[in-house]
């Protein structure tokens, strides 16, 4: 059967696959467009397969408020080429609808959700594989809900923050504190929420620290206490110096707009990291 180029060019539309996976398929359905397609996702299944030791640490990440919730999906590839193109991005944002319309509460979920077209988000992941030749995967999917949300990502679409007040803030704040967080990559909110194994490992490099230096062995719990002291104050959101004035911290450019606001919850993904 003779396939034509405007053939092709459906078949691309249809996939987003690349015009030669595309002209392929088409010879071996001989035509039939329905199994042309099966033959372009069951590529996906194989390209995943033989690329699933590659690294992924390019790729999209995109971000969404809807009323009192807060979605972040970050969705990464082989090369920062793939990343770029229009088709890519088109993925990365029907993923984030499809998080958005399930309300899915966290990443196995979200991959077991399936479009209009009865796909599931894992079957699109791998799909954009065989479209890209390239490793794809979901790195990221975090959902919080409070009072009062907010969403930043940097321009970039490398890295991005959800954040969530225990009330309504003006939107200049929740957007300022939003970019502090995807700038300086806090760990925790604040000391209270702080991973144990984080305060041990900084304490125990304190330690360390203290006995290279020579410092008497009476005085080091004192120094290492010291030492997870400043790691708190410049790894937390709220004790950390504001960006916008560094002479105070960003838990007190909050309370100077609202006495009783404060953040309750934080999520930030980095390609970059």
């Amino acid at each position: 059967m003779q396939i034509t180029a405007a053939d092709v060019m459906k078949l691309r539309k249809m996939t987003q696959a690349g015009m030669m996976d595309c002209k392929n398929a088409l010879n071996e359905a001989n035509g039939d467009f329905e199994r042309a397609v099966e033959i372009i996702r069951e590529k996906g299944k194989l390209v995943a397969s033989k690329r699933a030791d590659r690294t992924a640490t390019e790729g999209v990440v995109v971000s969404k408020v809807v009323g009192n919730k807060a979605y972040l999906v970050c969705l990464a590839c082989e090369t920062d080429f793939v990343a770029n193109t229009e088709g890519y991005a088109q993925t990365v944002n029907d993923i984030l609808d499809i998080a958005v319309a399930n309300d899915a509460i966290d990443r196995d979920a979200l991959l077991a959700c399936t479009n209009a077209e009865g796909r599931t988000v894992a079957d699109l992941v791998t799909e954009k594989s065989g479209q890209t030749g390239e490793k794809c995967e979901l790195a990221c999917y975090e959902r919080i809900e409070s009072a009062f949300v907010a969403q930043y990502v940097h321009f970039n679409k490398k890295l991005g923050t959800i954040l969530g007040f225990n009330k309504e803030v003006p939107a200049e704040l929740a957007h300022e504190v939003c970019m502090q967080a995807t700038a300086m990559g806090p760990v925790s909110i604040s000391a209270a929420d702080c991973p144990a194994d984080v305060i041990e490992k900084e304490r125990k490099i304190g330690l360390e620290q203290a006995r290279l230096d020579g410092k008497p062995e009476a005085m080091l719990e004192k120094i290492a206490d010291g030492k997870v002291a400043k790691f708190l104050k410049e790894n937390t959101l709220l004790e950390q110096p504001s960006t916008s004035n560094p002479k105070v911290s960003v838990a007190q450019v909050i309370k100077n707009v609202d006495a009783e606001a404060t953040v309750i919850a934080y999520k930030r993904f980095s390609l970059n990291d």
